[in-house]
């Protein structure tokens, strides 16, 4: 998948981009920051997101491969497959390991996602079916010829002209081909509504402010995909997983440090100290102490075939 779509100047993690990097970025760097800032930053900071876009493949697998099952089932059995923002690979992977006999462009902004992603198909024998594109979005669509099935999850959201994208994508599909666009629905949750100190409701007023910054806004694309051409299909996908305590309070850390980060000035005093008392590993109350976290959240995937 998914979640990192790197596609024109920004980082949208598979899961959209991450609180701590807001809504509207610099379209000229691969990390959604202005090209003044520091290189040494630039590549940390890929560094952690690489390692987010990791977990999601890992502790979201079976959510995942729900959505991908039923892709394939519409899908018919796809030779051209171009991943739209494949990140670390997640979509890519998946893609190339089910359809054994097809070629997967992977096409992302990120340099670094890209070497990443191409050890990853290198280790699991995939190398000479997956093929790395560096291209942005906004700038021209890449040479990747003509394609049974396209694959974009959570990047559409990001580029500049969406319209011009699914025109493009349209012109690029084999007759009867498929376009599969997949949006999160929110940022992941973890906690229970009450999590023993602090006001209850703590993760809640987090996804509402969160909203209210427009972090990984997305329209409903269907009158969009009907208005390129598109004949669609839409599905929710819903999940709720415990994974392994000790990954799950580590992804829980990640998630909820960027979203501390990116509201410090929104949330109240009171939460803010409850943000911490979670996020220190010290802390009995703390993240990787507690057995009451559960993986909650839902995707829409709307599948969209070249009529």
């Amino acid at each position: 998948m998914t979640h990192s779509q790197h596609l024109h100047g920004q980082h949208p993690h598979e899961h959209g981009e991450t609180p701590s990097h807001g809504h509207s970025h610099s379209h000229g760097h691969s990390h959604g920051e202005s090209q003044g800032h520091a290189r040494s930053h630039e590549h940390s900071d890929d560094q952690g997101m690489a390692e987010m876009l990791d977990m999601d493949a890992a502790l979201q697998a079976v959510h995942l491969a729900e959505i991908t099952d039923w892709v394939a089932g519409l899908a018919g059995a796809p030779e051209a497959i171009v991943d739209l923002g494949s990140g670390t690979g997640t979509g890519t992977l998946a893609l190339a390991e089910r359809f054994e006999k097809a070629t997967v462009f992977a096409v992302d902004n990120s340099e670094q996602m890209l070497g990443r992603l191409a050890a990853k198909a290198e280790a699991r024998g995939l190398d000479g079916r997956v093929i790395k594109v560096h291209a942005d979005l906004d700038v021209q669509w890449p040479e990747v010829g003509t394609a049974d099935l396209v694959w974009a999850a959570s990047s559409i959201h990001h580029v500049a002209d969406p319209d011009k994208v699914f025109s493009e994508v349209l012109a690029a599909l084999n007759p009867g081909g498929l376009f599969a666009v997949v949006e999160m629905d929110s940022f992941p949750r973890f906690l229970p509504e009450d999590i023993g100190f602090g006001e209850p409701g703590l993760e809640d007023r987090c996804h509402r402010l969160i909203d209210a910054q427009g972090w990984n806004a997305h329209p409903d694309w269907q009158g969009q995909l009907e208005a390129a051409g598109f004949e669609v299909e839409q599905r929710n996908f819903s999940y709720e997983l415990a994974p392994e305590p000790s990954a799950m309070a580590h992804y829980a850390q990640l998630w909820l440090g960027r979203t501390r980060t990116g509201l410090e000035d929104k949330l109240s005093p009171e939460d803010l100290a409850s943000m911490d008392a979670l996020l220190d590993k010290e802390n009995p109350a703390g993240l990787g102490h507690r057995t009451d976290l559960v993986l909650r959240g839902s995707r829409t995937v709307w599948a969209a075939r070249r009529r």
